[in-house]
């Protein structure tokens, strides 16, 4: 393409150039390698500190402070250790090999011990259960390094491992995102190929998301910890969510650089890009803003991941994309290609014809979705999430359920110290059949049928070890002194009774310090004891708190399992005080989430509707329209949410939430296009053809954003192996395909039928004003200020006799059809001077009147 001379510049481009944006505008063209350079700069920092992050993948954390589960892992984790542990099962083997394989476990340096016995618990026809305890936590070095001796042991064996150990959900993800993004890449690439005008413009495409991305990464750690949620999907969402703004520039200055050169094109096209750019982000940007006033942490996470993802999006556009245009502008002139994208006036016509029918359809359908998503069956743990793809744990961990079932494990924690109250507890809550066994110090056997807990005297102690009655004696009074129970010792220490765990470990430091002197086997069994009793305190017993493990026959999530959950609550209270007492576990985190979803789902619904309709008054400078638009968009989100109603499917409410905001700020730009295309073009032609208009200049835009949101959505539904992330891609998807639908084939007819109440609640308060008339026979619909005989600005389709001075305003433009004797006899037509051609859209009265239009006057 030839470099275009600029044309003469009009008093009102003046005025343009001298604006601020046009400014803004030139400085960023023209110092674009100033730019180019803050940029490499910024990109290299981002590529080594995208690694800084930290990422959790414990959803539990997000939990508010005041939940009963976060109270307890923070209790858990200050008070406890909790030992890895695994389920291995091996398939296809007899008993006796699984006998002998068990015993070869548990030879393993770092194995503390392995459960099996023949019992179905653990061994079902050729299947065996092992339970396998290590002697460090979950990501301690012991740990991983005994479970990877046990993958090596059972190499030959059909074998499946459910564990936390040595397995990296976030590294497994990360794996998975990695195949997402190359294949959205693709889609995208494609997307764009199709909707562009120049071959040369997706490479600038590419390296302007290409930055954002890389920045948006890089700039993560100034978080501290992230989500693992926010670290997986953010790269796709802000992909699909923020090209938009990239495309928007391009095709601006496609439209420049037909009447000017590269650079002026350039200039042109960014300062009226950024305002129009701004305007867009913010319907997205207040959705993730509602994200943020959730309860559950999570919302905040991904709303600042994502709202730093957009404002990345935005300075690269506006920044850097002006300099790569510049340097790719031969290139795109000499790439020009046909257009690809096709005209769609079937579906605008279509719209025409069906505005009676299809708004009472959509109204219909709306009302049934609205109830049918609020019996959407939510669930609020990922266990039992089906996934289209499954990683090797998931398939594990079904095959052991389908085998041996799952366990529900629940943790309670009460005040430490009062063995008997602990001792009671325990034995009521064995009654309730709703539990499989409990695990605590009160019930746990030391040796010879004695538990941890119970009182031994001084002669049961004895004849228990083997020692020495006398011995016994003097370190029974000892023990007496050194809690300060003076009275034990003055009346006589043969009925003292102390606990026997608190006896060993009393036992076992008077050893170590030399005051008590035991024989080689007396001092091997209290080595071997006080290693299993050790451990034992250190999982059940703090300064502070006890820890008792409840093993349930309920599910992780369901009414029954949360009642009783207040049942273990109210036991506990009878021996305990109510604000000392904690459960923890997936049922409790399951019930806290639950509890605070019905909060968060209604903050999410007002504000992200709220905040939209905000920015659509602003917009528009009409109450009527936002809310026909909202309408549309709530219409398809109800819609989302009744399908896994109607296919009977638990839905992860965190889908829920997020994609509702997701929908509501991010989909709604799509009406906003259409919408604000007819409210122009209605001025200019008649609404009909408006409509069919606006549908074809829209349709490349909504095809192009939709297309990569709906896409970036079914490729993390179809390809994540994760519950969570899953369901929020398929959620996602849908509701996007679902809203490009209504929004092409709904929003058209809504907005024919609305036009009234759009016209009736707008700001703009129109008013005919000092109407002097000299002549006769005068018929106007249009607008125009000034007099005719003079200048006329605006525009106007008129049958005109005589003088005007007037200030008429009237923003529809119709077909005019006059009162009979409102305008002259066919004699005196010939007379009429006729004001015609003055805007497009006004030819057809000419061709009513047999006149081609003409005079001022």
């Amino acid at each position: 393409m030839k470099e275009k001379t600029s044309p003469a510049v009009s008093s009102e481009e003046e005025d343009q150039q001298r604006s601020f944006m046009y400014k803004l505008a030139s400085f960023i063209v023209d110092k674009r390698n100033l730019f180019f350079l803050l940029f490499i700069f910024a990109l290299i920092f981002s590529v080594f500190a995208k690694d800084w992050v930290s990422v959790e993948n414990d959803i539990a954390k997000y939990l508010a402070d005041d939940t009963e589960t976060r109270q307890s892992l923070t209790i858990m984790d200050e008070e406890f250790v909790t030992y890895g542990t695994a389920s291995v099962m091996v398939a296809n083997v007899t008993l006796d090999t699984a006998e002998k394989l068990a015993e070869q476990i548990e030879e393993i340096n770092g194995v503390t011990s392995v459960e099996f016995d023949d019992t179905e618990d653990h061994y079902k026809t050729t299947y065996a259960m092992f339970s396998v305890t290590f002697d460090g936590e979950e990501g301690d070095e012991i740990s991983v390094n005994a479970m990877n001796g046990i993958k090596e042991l059972l190499a030959d064996y059909d074998v499946y491992y459910s564990t936390a150990v040595g397995v990296d959900p976030g590294a497994q993800l990360a794996e998975e995102m990695k195949v997402i993004i190359v294949v959205a890449a693709v889609i995208i690439l494609l997307v764009v190929l199709f909707t562009s005008k120049a071959y040369a413009e997706i490479p600038v495409l590419v390296m302007t998301f290409g930055a954002a991305a890389v920045l948006n990464m890089g700039t993560n750690f100034m978080l501290g910890t992230i989500s693992f949620i926010s670290d997986s999907v953010t790269i796709v969402l802000q992909l699909a969510l923020a090209i938009d703004y990239a495309i928007i520039l391009i095709h601006r200055y496609s439209e420049e650089h037909e009447a000017l050169p590269a650079r002026e094109a350039c200039i042109a096209a960014l300062s009226k890009a950024i305002p129009e750019i701004s305007s867009s982000s913010l319907t997205t940007v207040s959705g993730l803003i509602a994200l943020m006033f959730m309860k559950f942490g999570i919302g905040a996470d991904l709303g600042v991941v994502l709202i730093k993802a957009i404002f990345f999006s935005l300075l690269s556009v506006f920044t850097l994309m002006p300099g790569l245009i510049m340097l790719f502008s031969k290139l795109i002139d000499k790439s020009v290609h046909k257009n690809f994208v096709p005209k769609i006036s079937a579906v605008g016509k279509f719209a025409y014809h069906s505005r009676f029918v299809i708004p009472p359809i959509f109204i219909i359908v709306t009302v049934a979705a609205f109830f049918f998503s609020g019996m959407c069956p939510y669930c609020y743990g990922t266990t039992d999430l089906q996934t289209t793809r499954q990683n090797e744990t998931r398939i594990a961990e079904q095959k052991i359920k389908e085998n041996f079932g799952s366990t529900n494990l629940v943790a309670l924690m009460v005040p430490s110290g009062d063995y008997e109250s602990e001792s009671k507890l325990i034995a009521d809550l064995e009654k309730y059949g709703e539990v499989d066994y409990i695990q605590g110090l009160a019930n746990t056997e030391a040796m010879d049928g004695y538990m941890l807990t119970d009182k031994l005297t001084p002669r049961q102690f004895s004849e228990l070890v083997e020692l020495d009655f006398e011995v016994a004696k003097v370190l029974y009074g000892a023990y007496a002194v050194n809690i300060e129970n003076y009275g034990e010792v003055v009346s006589g220490l043969d009925t003292y009774g102390v606990p026997l765990i608190d006896m060993f470990m009393f036992t076992y430091d008077e050893v170590n310090k030399g005051y008590v002197t035991l024989d080689d086997e007396l001092m091997n069994t209290l080595e071997d004891l006080h290693s299993r009793l050790n451990d034992a305190l250190l999982q059940l017993k703090s300064d502070n708190y006890s820890r008792i493990l409840l093993h349930l026959t309920l599910p992780e999530e369901s009414d029954e399992t949360f009642e009783f959950l207040n049942t273990v609550h109210s036991e506990a209270e009878k021996y305990y005080p109510e604000d000392r007492i904690f459960l923890a576990g997936n049922s409790t985190s399951n019930r806290d989430l639950s509890s605070s979803f019905s909060t968060d789902n209604l903050i999410i619904s007002i504000l992200s509707a709220l905040f939209v309709i905000i920015v659509l008054l602003f917009t528009f400078k009409s109450a009527g329209l936002p809310v026909l638009l909202i309408a549309v968009i709530q219409g398809s989100i109800w819609m989302n949410f009744s399908f896994p109603y109607l296919e009977q499917n638990s839905l992860y409410f965190l889908s829920y939430l997020i994609v509702n905001s997701i929908q509501m700020g991010a989909n709604i730009d799509y009406a906003i296009v259409i919408s604000s295309r007819y409210m122009e073009l209605k001025k200019e032609m008649p609404i009909k053809k408006a409509v069919v208009e606006a549908l074809n200049q829209a349709f490349p835009t909504i095809i192009t954003s939709g297309a990569i949101l709906a896409a970036a959505g079914v490729l993390i539904g179809q390809l994540s192996s994760d519950g969570a992330i899953s369901s929020i891609g398929v959620c996602l998807g849908r509701g996007t395909i679902i809203s490009i639908i209504l929004v092409m084939g709904v929003l058209p007819q809504i907005l024919l039928l609305g036009d009234t109440i759009i016209e009736r609640t707008s700001f703009t308060i129109k008013k005919a004003e000092r109407a002097q008339i000299l002549g006769d026979r005068t018929l106007v619909s249009g607008m125009f200020h000034g007099n005719v005989n003079g200048r006329i600005d605006g525009y106007i389709k008129a049958v005109i006799v005589g003088d005007i001075d007037a200030r008429i305003e009237n923003s529809r433009n119709e077909d005019v059809q006059p009162a009979v004797g409102e305008l002259p006899d066919t004699a005196e037509n010939a007379e009429v001077p006729f004001l015609a051609d003055i805007t497009e859209g006004s030819p057809n009265i000419a061709k009513k009147t047999g006149r081609k239009g003409g005079g001022s006057k």
